[in-house]
């Protein structure tokens, strides 16, 4: 009976250190991400001239960020790049990471280059309720444009302030706004249940103070709050 009872308990000691390695295999490509997403944004604010209006950073209730969004596939519904979303919380505190692919479009046409990196900025609740959503076509069913660069926005750009998402994108070390327009963003059901180790839904993701801020995306949150560090 003890050597059964010994067997039995050795078996599960094995599967639970099986099933944790598997976790910690699933969860590796979204920590990396959020490690590249991280490294994407603090690149493009170094410069800023050339980067994301100060303003209009500030002014956003989201940021999403694609790293690497792959060219090629120029076929309905292939799958062009992964990434994340983060939002504010009260107190303009960011939320956790809620992760996402980006499909389709006419993007490959667009953006030049072999691998590109695409920032978008989520400016008001009818955005953030399409961000939420199981997806979203940019262009579409959320309004968009392509952003403004410097370090300030101008007179001449306050027509295109009233747009959901602004969308910009970095290719071969250019960093300009661009139209994304035909692109469907999706929630990553899949990544965000390998990173959190269960079934998430992004509204409880980003909205909700159940979901405390991971370890792995505190990096990203401090380089947004460095950068639109005023107060509403």
């Amino acid at each position: 009976m003890k050597l059964i009872l010994k067997s039995s308990l050795l078996i599960l000691l094995l599967v639970s250190a099986a099933a944790a390695q598997t976790n910690r295999k699933e969860r590796a490509d979204e920590v990396q991400r959020l490690s590249r997403a991280t490294q994407v944004f603090s690149e493009i604010m170094k410069t800023p001239d050339k980067g994301i209006p100060e303003d209009l950073l500030d002014k956003a209730e989201c940021v999403a960020i694609v790293p690497g969004l792959k060219k090629g596939a120029f076929i309905v519904g292939a799958r062009y790049g992964k990434g994340l979303a983060m939002c504010r919380r009260p107190g303009r505190r960011w939320s956790a990471p809620s992760f996402l692919t980006v499909e389709g479009g006419n993007i490959g046409f667009q953006i030049g280059g072999s691998s590109t990196d695409v920032v978008m900025l989520i400016m008001n609740k009818e955005g953030m309720n399409k961000l939420i959503g199981d997806k979203f076509t940019i262009g579409g069913d959320a309004s968009a444009a392509a952003g403004p660069v410097g370090r300030r926005t101008s007179a001449e750009t306050n027509i295109r302030l009233d747009a959901q998402i602004l969308t910009y994108s970095r290719s071969k070390g250019l960093f300009a706004g661009i139209s994304l327009d035909g692109s469907v963003v999706k929630q990553d059901k899949d990544d965000n249940r390998d990173f959190y180790g269960k079934e998430m839904d992004a509204r409880v993701i980003l909205f909700s103070d159940e979901v405390p801020i991971p370890a792995e995306a505190k990096a990203l949150a401090a380089a947004l709050s460095r950068e639109s560090p005023r107060k509403k």
